[in-house]
């Protein structure tokens, strides 16, 4: 199937964010196209994973909209030969998948996807996370020394220290290292063992099973902020991006 260059809307500007979408469904890549355009992007809509990587290195889109179940190329190879590649390896990737393929969302962040959408969707949540891919993408991290703030949340790293609304919250060393993680890339979702990567060396004793635990004491210190750390239900956690 050639590749659907979608046009804008009567009335609607361009912004310059050009989005590429991958499903092989031909109705639910209509509604994807569809649903960006009106909102001014540029979508271009392949139903392969052999048509995403070429349209990809070609174009180099602004974003990445990949379904895992594809013909042929899957997405989690396409994932995983783009974030291979230093030309493309940039691209935010926000996988879409059916509610039952944990298993492979879960690889898909751990290959360096971005976020995942579940089938069926809303449009409008879909909008909603593509507008907040795209801001971040547009942001650089915070360094690893630079205090992070979220609203009052303060995390300063040089001094170890985080305070709400100024006051003191004491946090373990695992715990502080956890809430820098997810702060440092808010709205992004991390699985438990990308967790355990990011800690280990701080606290030998922190595996999959115990981040679940250091996360309940995270939200019961952090008292109204710890509704700020969301569960992604068979993935991991992340910091909510307000």
């Amino acid at each position: 199937m050639p590749v659907l260059f979608q046009p804008c809307s009567e009335g609607q500007r361009m912004t310059g964010a050009t989005i590429l979408v991958v499903d092989d469904e031909e109705d639910i890549l209509e509604l994807v196209c569809y649903n960006l355009t009106e909102q001014g992007w540029r979508a271009v809509g392949v139903t392969s994973g052999e048509d995403a990587l070429r349209q990809a290195r070609s174009i180099l889109p602004d974003l990445l909209l990949l379904d895992l179940m594809l013909p042929g190329l899957d997405g989690l190879e396409v994932c995983r030969q783009l974030k291979s590649d230093a030309a493309t390896r940039h691209i935010p990737i926000i996988m879409l998948s059916a509610k039952g393929e944990e298993a492979d969302i879960v690889t898909g962040l751990e290959l360096g996807a971005d976020d995942y959408i579940t089938k069926p969707f809303s449009p409008r949540v879909l909008v909603a996370r593509v507008r907040v891919a795209l801001r971040r993408a547009g942001q650089p991290p915070a360094s690893g020394n630079a205090v992070v703030r979220v609203d009052d949340l303060v995390i300063d790293p040089g001094r170890r220290e985080v305070r709400v609304a100024g006051r003191l919250v004491k946090l373990t060393f695992t715990e502080f290292g956890i809430l820098h993680l997810l702060a440092r890339r808010r709205g992004w979702v991390f699985t438990r063992g990308q967790i355990v990567d990011a800690v280990r060396g701080t606290d030998a004793a922190v595996t999959d099973r115990t981040v679940d635990v250091h996360i309940a004491g995270l939200r019961r210190k952090l008292g109204s902020y710890g509704a700020y750390i969301e569960t992604v239900r068979g993935v991991g956690y992340r910091l909510r991006d307000t």
